[in-house]
């Protein structure tokens, strides 16, 4: 510290302290006069204290799979749960008199000038606890007489404010441990990959030297500078009598070992959905979303603007995402699609436990990367033969109550310029319902949405809450999949849960809630299941789905287990697209593969991927 320097500080100092003795002198003079209080409140605005935290996504198992932050790494840690001995190594190394002063000790100011003074150097601080508190959170760390000053006022009102208890518990949670760590509890768990009630008391002092000079103390790149300082604490701790001869000699011969922590973040594929679900979430049980369809197109970015803060706001209060996850069912389909899928090929696949009605796995794609286009939920392609059961078949039968064994006529037939044709041209007279669904054909689908008249075949499909759906999509060509935009593998997996759920369709979520880190309930999905069909047309429908399994298009995926098994396939004109969406007695899965860029794949058409992967993700 240069001469100049010092005499600053030292004049800083004694203006305060007058600053203080006056207002209190005045005061008592005259009753008409403020408060110091009120003078300093004139100053100092203060707004409650609140640090940022973590957030965590959670498996059905209750493990953590993602940890949430981003620039702050922090795991806050409350004072009931912060051991007595990390708060005497930095009351003895930081501010001994700490429990005694008022946010500012002169004795120690004057202390650390007269040493500071001596060796024309800063040897030691002068700053309380409080003080080191106002400098991390208001007036940073600018080394002017100013900010020095307006340091000293701070402190003064947060000590007005706080309880000691809770000074020290956001000092020790608001400090930085460098390698992006803030708070003391945090560090445990980065550099000793342990809750901070297991350190030792050597761990403790190690932890306790980095914040002085969280570079020139880093564990990572500069243990010997840590350790040198880790005993100087140690010595500090025995010589205020909060340690033991006996343990400082423990402490001292204890060897440390670094056990460092990185950040979790495990399952890219669930995980960029979940934070796309829970902005959902929010959307909803908030009101933007009901915003956003009142508002005109300037509003609607405003709107999503604020939800955008809402949602980093949340993230950064601290919060618990749980989720249905099941690790072992997500990796074994990313195991299936890389087995049976060339390089050039893609797909996904949703997952739903439906007697819970959750969703389980949903996969992005091969070699998915977080935060990437996700094909499980953003890819909406062209659904094929997979819309007929939906659009077609169960509304048919639910309007009708025609016996499966009721003929249709499967010949070509032409509505005005549309002529549709049944896969290779063939054409076969006379089949049952039965037949024609379990092999697929074509004209028998027309036929029937015909009779059934187009608008009341939407009406059904309406109910699932397809995103993409257009009013230029009310035509018969739907019946084979035909849409304007499509349908992604998630959705249509959705719907294909009312076959398990006596034709209730229920959407199948992937958060079951959201709770605070002390665990109150913030969050959950409002339940709305909605009676599609009737119970007697969903018995039909799953035998027609039993029976493409058994004896139609999808022989390739019957399992060697016993049980409901059953299904409908899908494949786009030019072989641009193959889907798979079946159901167990257990879970409904659906299966999506293509190219992105949309392109024939013909050539793996025969070796039916889609079946294989789907079958791997039931045995």
């Amino acid at each position: 510290m240069s001469m100049r320097k010092a005499t600053g500080f030292f004049i800083t100092i004694i203006l305060f302290l007058l600053f203080i003795i006056v207002l209190f002198h005045v005061t008592e003079e005259s009753a008409n006069i403020r408060s110091v209080g009120a003078v300093i409140d004139e100053r100092v605005k203060v707004d409650a204290i609140t640090l940022s935290n973590n957030s965590f996504i959670l498996d059905r198992n209750k493990s953590v799979v993602s940890e949430i932050y981003n620039d702050e790494n922090r795991i806050y840690t409350p004072y009931h749960q912060i051991p007595a001995q990390v708060i005497d190594a930095f009351i003895a190394t930081e501010d001994r008199r700490f429990f005694e002063h008022k946010g500012y000790d002169p004795s120690g100011m004057a202390r650390a000038f007269m040493i500071n003074m001596k060796s024309n150097s800063i040897e030691q601080g002068a700053s309380t606890v409080t003080q080191q508190l106002v400098r991390n959170l208001y007036v940073g760390h600018e080394q002017t007489y100013d900010r020095k000053f307006s340091e000293l006022l701070y402190a003064f009102k947060l000590e007005e404010m706080y309880s000691k208890e809770e000074i020290i518990e956001f000092y020790l949670n608001s400090i930085f441990f460098h390698n992006g760590v803030y708070g003391f509890g945090t560090a445990s768990h980065f550099y000793f990959s342990k809750p901070i009630d297991q350190l030792t008391l050597a761990e403790i002092a190690f932890l306790t030297a980095i914040p002085n000079n969280p570079t020139h103390y880093d564990p990572l790149k500069n243990k010997k500078n840590t350790l040198a300082r880790q005993e100087w604490i140690l010595q500090k701790m025995l010589e205020e009598d909060v340690i033991t001869e006996k343990e400082f000699k423990k402490a001292l011969s204890e060897k440390i070992n670094l056990v460092t922590s990185r950040r979790i973040d495990t399952h890219p594929d669930y995980v960029t959905y979940i934070h796309h679900e829970f902005k959902q979430l929010i959307s909803k049980v908030e009101g933007y979303q009901d915003r956003v369809v009142q508002a005109t197109e300037k509003e609607r970015n405003s709107i999503h603007e604020q939800l955008q803060n809402r949602i980093d706001e949340l993230y950064r209060s601290g919060i618990i995402i749980e989720t249905s996850l099941d690790p072992l069912v997500q990796n074994k389909v990313i195991s299936s699609f890389n087995r049976h899928l060339p390089e050039d090929v893609q797909g996904a696949a949703a997952i739903v436990d439906h007697s819970s009605q959750q969703l389980i796995a949903l996969t992005g794609g091969k070699d998915y990367r977080k935060f990437d286009f996700h094909r499980g939920f953003q890819t909406f392609r062209q659904p094929g033969s997979t819309i007929k059961p939906l659009l077609v078949y169960a509304p048919y039968l639910d309007q009708n109550d025609v016996p499966l064994k009721t003929k249709v006529n499967s010949n070509d037939v032409c509505f005005g310029d549309y002529c549709p044709k049944n896969y290779g041209g063939k054409q076969y007279g006379n089949v049952t319902i039965t037949t024609a669904f379990k092999y697929s054909l074509n004209t028998p689908a027309v036929r029937m949405l015909d009779q059934l008249g187009v608008n009341k075949g939407f009406s059904y499909l309406e109910q699932f809450n397809f995103s993409r759906m257009q009013p230029e999509d009310y035509r018969l060509p739907s019946a084979l999949g035909g849409l304007t935009v499509g349908i992604s593998p998630l959705e249509l997996t959705n719907a294909y849960t009312t076959f398990a759920n006596d034709g209730i369709f229920q959407p199948a979520y992937g958060i079951q809630r959201v709770t605070d880190l002390e665990g109150n309930v913030l969050y959950e999905w409002p339940q709305s299941p909605k009676q599609v069909w009737k119970e007697s047309t969903n018995g039909k429908m799953r035998e027609l789905l039993q029976q493409v399994v058994l004896d139609g298009t999808a022989t390739k995926a019957q399992l060697s287990t016993t049980g409901y098994i059953g299904g409908k396939t899908g494949t786009t004109n030019q072989f641009h697209d193959l889907w798979f969406v079946g159901l167990t007695d257990d879970y409904t899965a659906g299966v999506w593969v293509g190219k992105d860029t949309p392109g024939s794949i013909e050539s793996i058409n025969s070796k039916s991927p889609h079946l294989l992967i789907w079958k791997d993700i039931m045995n």
